[in-house]
């Protein structure tokens, strides 16, 4: 299995940034190893840091309209009966459900660095039929900096990217610590907002 993610990954990366982005796109291989792998690729001097950014945002942007499209024309009843055929688990859509009704449209960017539901949270998105401009912004927003993170860390490690699980481990779960508190913030931010209009 670790020879076919290598052989996947090289392929990939031998198309350059069209790779990257197709890569985060598909997400066969998580996008923390395409990203870090596109970090090796950048300390090796074949792509260059900026673009590989850029790779990795639109790609990762594409990955989650896909989702949204399909909560916005297919509903629930459609992810239901077909989701497992798109590895879509029913408890991870429930989840995500439950975290956008509760946190409203602000959760689409601090959500997407938080396991579990950071790629299902797209799918209520398209069923609430949240703006798509607003959509595509905040995730954007949010998977530049996750792109940035994981490419510094592939250029760091060199030719040991292959440890980025244990490397970024770490990290990413102050990460996920840092983005539940935004929500947490958001939450009262959004009740404060609504005691003030009914003072008003």
């Amino acid at each position: 299995m670790h020879n076919l993610i290598i052989d996947l990954l090289k392929w990939l990366t031998d198309l350059g940034y069209f790779g990257i982005a197709l890569g985060l796109m598909v997400e066969v291989i998580p996008s923390e190893i395409v990203l870090s792998y596109g970090g090796y690729m950048v300390s090796q001097g074949t792509i260059t840091f900026v673009g590989a950014v850029i790779a990795g945002t639109i790609g990762g942007t594409i990955a989650q309209l896909f989702l949204y499209w399909l909560g916005y024309y297919g509903g629930r009843p459609f992810l239901d009966k077909y989701g497992k055929y798109l590895l879509i688990k029913k408890h991870h859509i429930d989840m995500s459900e439950t975290w956008f009704t509760k946190y409203g449209t602000g959760v689409i960017f601090t959500a997407r660095f938080i396991p579990v539901v950071r790629h299902a949270i797209s799918i209520p998105a398209g069923i609430a039929r949240m703006s798509f401009a607003k959509f595509t912004m905040y995730t954007a927003l949010a998977i530049i900096p996750w792109s940035i993170f994981f490419l510094y860390l592939g250029v760091q490690l060199g030719d040991n990217w292959e440890n980025i699980s244990s490397i970024a481990g770490p990290y990413t779960k102050p990460i996920g610590i840092i983005a539940i508190m935004m929500i947490l913030l958001y939450i009262l931010y959004k009740r404060a907002n609504r005691k003030n209009n009914r003072t008003v």
